[in-house]
């Protein structure tokens, strides 16, 4: 067997992928706003390698079985991330899982080959069938990503477990794939790969991006718990979705302490009797100047809200 876990459902046998199609030219505009992924896997581990773009790519090599973590936006996307897993991959099976259910992250799965194992926690599955439709057809009206995303849907996962699924991927390798609850979104997902001590984090981890808790079940307050939990794991390095990897213990102490900070100043205001929304963008703002050469403050004031609902 290649997959363990008492929680998980099937829905497709395993088979081996097949040959992968040639990869469209991309768009101009597309190439311009970094939304298409490189092509060639630069190696974070022994095991564990990603391609740099909108998000990281995550692929993850054992001698009978390859795991990519993440599709990029839309069927190009997928087809490189699909053809660089070919280039490294060992054995004939190819699984396919993904972080979370925003579009760059879900996406690009029709870039993939049919037989691709689909594999997704439970939460992250119910997430997709809720929003993921209305999340894709957002960033499809945005005109950078709109050719990218014509014709995408999500597929559904073939396997889908609860809190912790083992994949034994060959000769040693094995990735544990972990939902811890929410954080960033409900359904976050993480891969720890052994035995290379790599966690791929997804958007729960970053270094220097702002902890952005704007979905609608995201929890600001379970994202500490998650952060104090990853210490179990004896991690070496980690593999985020929107920034460069970089050693654990390093990246675990900024996003933890990005959250303290934020979660002062938030309860500072809501002590104050200040309006969540008056604090959301006062916060939002006050922050970017605390936190110089940091990207992509558009989800914060979600991070704000969330603080004031979960904490006295």
């Amino acid at each position: 067997m290649l997959y363990h876990g008492k929680t998980a459902s099937r829905r497709a046998p395993l088979i081996s992928f097949g040959l992968v199609g040639l990869i469209f030219a991309c768009s101009a505009v597309a190439q311009q706003a970094g939304l298409i992924l490189a092509e060639d896997p630069i190696r974070v581990s022994d095991h564990v390698y990603y391609l740099k773009g909108f998000p990281n790519v995550g692929i993850v090599v054992g001698d009978r079985a390859t795991l990519v973590v993440d599709t990029g936006l839309g069927h190009r996307n997928g087809e490189i991330a699909t053809n660089a897993a070919k280039k490294l991959s060992k054995g004939p099976v190819l699984y396919l899982t993904t972080t979370h259910y925003h579009a760059e992250h879900t996406s690009g799965d029709g870039g993939f080959p049919s037989s691709t194992v689909i594999i997704r926690n439970a939460a992250q599955e119910e997430e997709i069938n809720k929003y993921g439709a209305d999340f894709l057809a957002n960033f499809a009206r945005r005109p950078e990503m709109k050719d990218l995303l014509a014709g995408a849907k999500i597929r559904p996962a073939d396997i889908v477990f609860d809190r912790e699924l083992n994949l034994d991927l060959g000769g040693g390798v094995r990735a544990r794939l972990l939902w811890m609850g929410p954080a960033h979104t409900k359904g976050d997902e993480m891969i720890f790969v052994e035995p290379d001590r790599t966690l791929i984090s997804g958007d729960v981890v970053q270094y220097k991006q702002p902890a952005g808790a704007s979905a609608v079940d995201a929890s600001i307050k379970n994202w500490f718990e998650i952060l104090d939990n990853l210490s179990s794991l004896n991690i070496k390095m980690i593999l985020p979705d929107h920034s460069e990897p970089r050693e654990a213990a390093e990246m675990i102490a900024v996003q933890k302490g990005f959250l303290v900070d934020l979660q002062k100043r938030v309860l500072d205001a809501k002590r104050q009797g200040v309006p969540v929304e008056e604090a959301a963008k006062r916060i939002t703002d006050e922050m970017k100047a605390a936190y110089p050469g940091w990207e992509q403050w558009l989800a914060v004031p979600g991070s704000v809200r969330k603080v004031y609902a979960e904490f006295p």
